[in-house]
């Protein structure tokens, strides 16, 4: 069973962020970039849970809010003007080996890193 850790993950121009250990409730664990603004911090989701069925589920989500100061009054207030959402699920069954698995995630990492995604996340492109 792994610890919950820091975990520093790379952004498209490959700089560093640090998501810190919030929490761990029902058995889902919470990682946060934080900007010293709660509302602004990124977060990270994971949890592994087993199905009614006997599989194996990974699931992680990502939260990516960005944050402006709006006046209101005259008071600056920080405030979310949008945010992006991601979400990978694993599932696996029971039977499955520690070669499929990894070569699941193998075939993941590498389609994250294609040009197809670029191009259809990055740039917002339509498949033809």
């Amino acid at each position: 069973m792994p610890q919950l850790n820091t975990l520093v993950l790379k952004d498209r121009a490959s700089v560093d962020h640090s998501f810190a250990p919030m929490s761990i409730s029902n058995g889902v664990a919470a990682l946060v970039n934080t900007t010293g603004v709660p509302i602004g911090d990124k977060k990270l989701t994971v949890s592994s849970t087993v199905t009614a069925q006997g599989r194996r589920k990974v699931s992680v989500k990502l939260a990516i809010p960005v944050v402006q100061d709006a006046v209101v009054g005259g008071v600056s207030r920080p405030t979310v003007v949008r945010t992006a959402y991601v979400e990978l699920n694993f599932s696996f069954d029971a039977t499955s080996n520690t070669t499929e698995r990894g070569d699941t995630v193998g075939y993941m990492w590498s389609l994250l890193g294609s040009t197809l995604m670029a191009n259809l996340v990055d740039d917002l492109q339509t498949l033809y």
